[in-house]
């Protein structure tokens, strides 16, 4: 941790959940309510822009076939050469969670000095990649698997192999619902969804303002 997170009294909740839990539909939910939020995902393709050296590194190890036309990644075949192959995963791993990691601290950094109430991060791998050494509480988004396989057949185009390369890749359900401090069951209506956001938003309200010590995960 850095020594500006170390010091800061913010709030931070990791919140995690499977492909397909409704991750961003929570974090936008808390967002109306005034919660300042950072998207794991979305730091993950910050690193890899062109430019950046962990597509450097990709690029040198996969070639050109890797690259839309663009210079851009091709993340459809990258995700075809690493989730049937667990060494290439680790590899990339180990090239892009250091370098989210350390984005992640400067973007939760940022947040603490905007006057949220509290800070959400949402990873899907808040648990396997360590980050949830970056947050004070954690909430787990649940939904069933066949649900989860379900949505993203409908969102991504992807097919229903690599989605389930996907899951087998991330945390057991049983093992995220074991860490988690709080949990939103996503697989009702959105209007349940919503009302139990706002039960945790006041609840995360009346933990960031009682607490009066520095966090340090």
């Amino acid at each position: 941790m850095s020594a500006t997170r170390e010091s800061s009294t913010t709030l931070v909740v990791g919140v995690t959940g499977g492909i397909g839990a409704g991750k961003s539909a929570v974090a936008r939910a808390f967002g109306a309510l005034g919660a300042g939020w950072v998207d794991a995902d979305d730091v993950a393709r910050e690193v890899v822009m062109p430019g950046e050296p962990a597509l450097e590194a990709i690029h040198s190890r996969y070639g050109d076939a890797i690259l839309q036309a663009d210079g851009t990644l091709d993340r459809r075949v990258l995700r075809e050469r690493i989730f049937d192959a667990p060494a290439e995963r680790r590899w990339l791993e180990s090239e892009t969670h250091p370098r989210i990691r350390e984005r992640l601290i400067t973007h939760l950094e940022r947040l603490a000095g905007t006057g949220a109430p509290y800070c959400l991060l949402v990873s899907p791998l808040l648990i396997e990649s360590g980050q949830r050494a970056l947050v004070d509480r954690v909430l787990v988004i649940d939904v069933p698997e066949t649900v989860q396989i379900e949505r993203t057949l409908a969102r991504d185009n992807v097919s229903r192999r690599q989605i389930e390369a996907i899951l087998a890749a991330q945390s057991p359900r049983a093992a995220r619902l074991a860490a988690a401090d709080d949990v939103i069951d996503n697989s009702g209506d959105k209007d349940a969804l919503l009302e139990r956001v706002a039960q945790l938003d006041r609840l995360y309200r009346q933990l960031a303002s009682s607490s009066n010590r520095p966090i340090s995960p």
